[in-house]
């Protein structure tokens, strides 16, 4: 039982020190709150993550962070991808993916 809550406690820890924002269709002021937020709470790490069209909104909402709120603030990896996903009609479509990590020094 000491077990299960070491690791529960672990998987805590890590996320307070890291948080993951996903970038939809909201306006990008609101993604930069959240980053921000994340931030002021004590995370160290954070990842913005997004796909299809909403990836210009993601690298938007990561330089409007960068130049204008936190300037300190540094790129650590960025990634992206592709998914395989499956539309309304059965057939399957492919949808880019960006995850841009986010390190305070």
């Amino acid at each position: 039982m000491t077990e299960e809550r070491q690791k529960k406690s672990e998987s805590e820890s890590k996320q307070a020190s890291e948080g993951v924002v996903l970038i939809g269709k909201k306006p990008i002021m609101n993604y930069v709150i959240a980053c921000l937020t994340f931030f002021n709470s004590g995370a160290q790490k954070v990842v913005v993550k997004a796909r299809g069209r909403a990836i210009s909104r993601a690298v938007d909402t990561v330089e409007l962070l960068r130049r204008a709120f936190m300037k300190d603030l540094q790129l650590g990896d960025i990634s992206i991808g592709t998914e395989e996903v499956a539309r309304s009609d059965g057939q399957k479509t492919n949808v880019s993916t960006i995850e841009i990590t986010l390190t305070r020094p």
